[in-house]
């Protein structure tokens, strides 16, 4: 039997399976969860910005084509140099999380082509912490203000990111580390030790004026009692007073032998008292 006579319907049908298979795939295709797609018309040219495409299997026209993306959080992380309010030079380390919006995907598509990365999100990054820097002193951005810093540069940088066009959402921004030259962060960090000191100093003389403030008070106050004190005691008082302790002793069962009358001032004088 010959089997030649069947070779070119055997070609025809694995061309066939090739061209089906082929647009099968150009036909159907699947969107994952974390993904998003629209659609561009070859023919007419025309970017359905409008029709987000979500997770899924759909159907296309085999001309047309698709474009996916991730819309899952994304992370990038950039070493920079830039300059301080003085014109130093500083080395800082961002980490920077974002998303494209879901819904604003066609609008990235046609602003950035799918590569809206390294067109918008790193240059406008950098560009922000640039500027932000370049308001500070290395002092202040090393130390006393980097919160404020850190607020300005996350701010900033979200708000051109999700101006209208670029739709992006950034999640966070974090600055890893800020790197001076070691002469100026010594510099730096020697005068930070050195206003810490003076300020526990001014603290202890603080504290010192307190308590001689309070001895003062104190002093001032037993003086004038025992002015008042002094100044209360009469003799008849004083011979009162004794009148009251001899007859408290009088009655305690001691025994001890009392003069009546014998010690100055006329008050009693009492002996062998235990």
């Amino acid at each position: 039997m010959d089997n030649r006579k069947y070779l070119p319907f055997i070609i025809i049908g694995i061309i066939a399976f090739v061209v089906l298979l082929s647009a099968f795939n150009r036909i159907f295709y699947r969107i994952e969860a974390s993904e998003r797609a629209v659609i561009f018309k070859t023919l007419s040219g025309e970017l359905e910005k409008q029709n987000i495409i979500g997770p899924g299997w759909h159907v296309k026209a085999p001309w047309n084509e698709k474009y996916v993306y991730e819309v899952s959080e994304s992370k990038i992380e950039e070493t920079m140099d830039v300059l301080d309010k003085n014109g130093l030079s500083i080395s800082v380390d961002v980490t920077i999380r974002f998303h494209p919006k879901y819904d604003a995907i066609g609008t990235i598509q046609e602003n950035f082509r799918g590569d809206y990365i390294q067109r918008l999100v790193i240059p406008e990054a950098r560009s922000t912490v640039r500027q932000v820097m370049g308001r500070y002193t290395a002092e202040e951005i090393y130390s006393t203000k980097r919160p404020e810093v850190e607020a300005s540069i996350k701010e900033e940088t979200r708000q051109v990111l999700g101006a209208p066009g670029n739709e992006v959402e950034m999640k966070s921004l974090l600055i890893r580390s800020i790197k001076l030259p070691e002469q100026i962060k010594t510099a730096i960090e020697n005068k930070l030790k050195q206003e810490q000191e003076a300020l526990a100093y001014e603290f202890r003389l603080d504290r010192e004026k307190s308590e001689a403030e309070r001895k003062r008070i104190a002093a001032e106050g037993e003086a004038q009692a025992n002015k008042i004190i002094n100044s209360s005691l009469t003799d008849e008082l004083l011979k009162m007073r004794g009148i009251e302790a001899t007859m408290n002793i009088a009655n305690s069962p001691n025994s001890k032998v009392i003069v009546i009358g014998g010690a100055d001032g006329g008050l009693p004088l009492i002996l062998n008292g235990n």
